[in-house]
C-alpha cells in the first residue's frame, strides 16, 4: 500500500509554470503507475496525464500535452507535476493517483486507482 499526499498548488498568473508534488510513503511509488486528475469548478474530475510504472511511457490530457510534464525522483519516493503555460481553465484541484497501469482518457479511468491524494488546489488567474 501507498499514502499520497500532494503539495505545491497556489494562485498563478496566466502564462507562469507550476510544479506539483507527489510525495508517497509506504510502498515504494516506482512499482506504481502515477496519474494527474483535475477537476475544475463545475467538472467531474478528470485524467491529466500519467507515467507508467513499467517503462516511463507517458500519456496525456490532448489539452496539456507539451505544455505538462510528469516526473519522478526515486530517492524521495515523489513524482512531480510540471506546470508551464498556464491557462484560467487549468484551475482545479489536483490530485495524484497510484495504480498498476496507467489509464487516462475516458469515463470511469479513475476508479482504476487505488491509491488516492487529497488534492491541491490549483488557480490561474490574472
Amino acid at each position: 500500500q501507498v499514502q499520497l499526499v500532494e503539495s505545491g498548488g497556489g494562485l498563478v498568473q496566466p502564462g507562469r509554470s507550476l510544479k506539483l508534488s507527489c510525495t508517497a510513503s509506504g510502498d515504494s511509488l516506482d512499482i506504481y503507475s502515477v496519474a494527474w486528475f483535475r477537476q475544475g469548478p463545475g467538472h467531474e474530475r478528470q485524467g491529466v496525464g500519467c507515467i507508467s510504472g513499467s517503462d516511463g511511457s507517458t500519456y496525456w490530457k490532448t489539452s496539456v500535452q507539451g505544455r505538462f510534464t510528469i516526473s519522478r525522483d526515486s530517492a524521495k519516493n515523489t513524482a512531480y507535476l510540471q506546470m508551464n503555460s498556464l491557462k484560467p481553465e487549468d484551475t482545479g484541484v489536483y490530485y495524484c493517483a497510484a495504480a498498476p497501469a496507467c489509464a487516462l482518457g475516458y469515463a470511469g479511468a479513475d476508479q482504476e486507482y487505488q491509491y488516492w491524494g487529497q488534492g491541491t488546489q490549483v488557480t490561474v488567474s490574472s
